[in-house]
């Protein structure tokens, strides 16, 4: 497993484990909050660094710009901000277990970090929660 260590705003070495990257730019995701939208495509992943004809791709806990595929027509065909929250691709955690869950997931959230919808359908992984606050204080389950 590899590990990374990053710098924080303060200055101070943070340790940040390693998450596969397993949703690309492309893929459909479901909506996990109650705005309304059902689908979303991923269509940026913000802060990924990539190489020459690799498709840069997000992973639970990452910003991402969506455009909503289904769902009411004044959300369809507008692009959104969305944190990934779940994902089909086992985690690694540092305890040494593994986890996965049965879809990839998203929730619509503002540039600034609040969540456009009021309830979040299903888990949300830790790594998720950590770093989005106001997501954990909305998840009814925390995995």
């Amino acid at each position: 497993m590899v590990k990374s260590r990053a710098v924080s705003a303060k200055g101070v070495q943070e340790f940040r484990p390693y998450i596969t990257r397993s949703l690309p730019v492309g893929s459909q995701i479901t909506c996990a909050d109650n705005t309304g939208a059902k689908i979303l495509e991923i269509i940026m992943v913000k802060k990924s660094k990539t190489r020459v004809s690799r498709m840069p791709s997000g992973s639970v806990g990452d910003f991402v710009s969506v455009v909503v595929k289904k769902g009411p027509a004044e959300l369809k065909k507008q692009i959104y901000g969305a944190v990934i929250i779940r994902q089909k691709y086992p985690i690694r955690r540092l305890n040494g277990s593994r986890i996965s869950f049965e879809d990839n997931a998203a929730v619509l959230v503002t540039p600034e970090g609040e969540i456009k919808g009021t309830d979040i359908k299903g888990p949300v992984a830790i790594e998720a929660s950590e770093k989005w606050p106001r997501i954990a204080n909305l998840a009814s389950i925390v995995i």
